[in-house]
Order: structure tokens, then C-alpha cells, then sequence
């Protein structure tokens, strides 16, 4: 039995615009934004296509562009046996996906209370939502300082992270404010790189506060957002 097939016809069908493969486990893709779509930067919403069944296979995922964008892009692993990764990782501009449209999510600004400085912490795909949110200008509004912290395995899986922040540096809409208050740092767990360590690590040792040129955590000026593996998110708890 073969798998049904996306169509405009489907409900919440969208097409896709562009697929961009990053290494043999990671890729993008971006497809064009229904007219009555809204959402915060950093929210998630259901993707996915149709079983063999014809019913819809669906999964989490964060919307990696901003509010203001025309388009709604993604940043997703590849799971060779996986029951969606293996088939969406497949799809090619003009194909189409089902996208439901009612965005959730805590990884929003008005989910913190203001201050002064922004840790924004991921490890691998983790950096979707905050691709969407350092490309919002209301981010620079709120904070004199954004830091994007992104961890992977190896060099190649960071860059995505790195051609956003340069994206970002160069976009005329607030690329001045990122150029003067966004700092990124990446690091890598396994191959060697300029900077090796598990973000929970370089934290207790005070090496991200050196190399960020900021001081530990402050819970009057600093907030902190979080996003990536189960074991990441459960260890920074401690350093929190």
C-alpha cells in the first residue's frame, strides 16, 4: 500500500517553496504563508502529510521565521525510520504538506518577565524558534543584550545557526540592532571547534560568561529561554 498524496485540494494544504539540505541529518524547507495565518515569533505548529490511510501523520514543529515574514520556514532532523522525518525530508519545491493552523507555544517574549539581557540556549534543531525570534524587532525592544547560544555534535551541523545570524546582521529591517545587541556563540560536543563543551558545562565552569563578555547569571537583569534534547533541557534546570 503506497502512501496518499498532499494536493491543494487536501485540508490545510501549503506548498513548499524551497529545501535546503544542511547535512545528511539536518534540512530546511519554507512554505508560502496562508493570508489569514498569525502567530507570535517562536511559536510551533502541526506539520506532516498523509499516511497510507490518507489520514494526516503530523509533528511539533517551530516556525523558524518571524511574525512579520511572507513565508513560513522550518528547521528539521531526518530520521531514517522515522514516520514523517523519512518521507517529509523527501519533499521538493511545488510539493505540498499539510500545515494546521493554530499556533501554541512558550517560547514567546510576553511569556518573561522583562529585563535587561536575553540567554537564548539550543542544541540541534533547538534554534528554530530562536531563528524566528532574534529576526523580531519587538526582541531588541525589550532587551539591550541578546545572546544566541547553539551546541551540535560537529562544525557542520552548526551551520545553519551561523548563516542566520549573518542573515539576520544583514537584514534591513533590524539588522543594525542585531549587528550592536545580538552575540552568538557555537559549540561543539564531539569534533573539535574553537569552542567544545555542553552548554551546561561551560556555564558551571564560567567559560560562556568569558566568552560572551557578560557576568553569571542575574536574576534581577537576565532572562534565560531553552530549547533542544530532553537531557539538555532537564540538566539546565540546575543551572538555573
Amino acid at each position: 500500500m503506497t502512501f496518499f498524496e498532499v494536493t491543494p485540494e487536501t485540508d490545510d494544504a501549503v506548498k513548499v517553496l524551497d529545501v535546503k539540505h544542511w547535512t545528511d541529518k539536518l534540512f530546511s524547507f519554507s512554505v508560502e504563508r496562508p493570508t489569514s495565518f498569525r502567530f507570535r515569533s517562536g511559536e510551533f505548529i502541526m506539520l506532516g502529510l498523509l499516511d497510507k490511510q490518507g489520514k494526516p501523520l503530523l509533528r511539533a514543529y517551530s516556525v523558524a521565521s518571524p511574525s512579520w515574514d511572507e513565508r513560513l520556514s522550518f528547521y528539521s532532523i531526518k530520521v531514517p525510520d522515522g514516520p514523517l522525518t523519512s518521507r517529509l525530508q523527501n519533499i521538493q519545491v511545488d510539493d505540498y504538506i499539510i500545515m494546521r493552523k493554530k499556533p501554541v507555544g512558550t517560547l514567546v517574549l510576553d511569556a518573561l518577565i522583562p529585563g535587561k539581557q536575553i540567554y537564548m540556549i539550543a542544541t540541534g534543531t533547538g534554534i528554530a524558534p530562536f531563528a524566528s525570534l532574534i529576526r523580531d524587532p519587538e526582541l531588541y525592544d525589550k532587551y539591550e543584550q541578546v545572546n544566541l547560544i547553539h551546541t551540535c555534535r560537529n562544525k557542520a551541523e552548526l551551520a545553519y545557526g551561523k548563516e542566520l545570524v549573518d542573515r539576520t546582521k544583514r537584514d534591513p529591517l533590524i539588522g543594525e540592532l542585531a549587528l550592536k545587541n545580538l552575540a552568538y556563540l557555537s559549540t561543539t560536543t564531539r569534533e573539535n571547534s574553537d569552542v567544545m563543551g555542553r552548554p551546561t558545562d561551560l556555564i558551571q565552569n564560567g567559560k560562556l560568561f568569558s566568552l560572551l563578555s557578560t557576568t553569571p547569571f542575574s536574576p534581577e537583569k537576565d532572562r534565560v529561554m531553552i530549547c533542544g534534547s530532553l537531557g539538555m533541557n532537564t540538566d539546565m534546570k540546575f543551572n538555573l
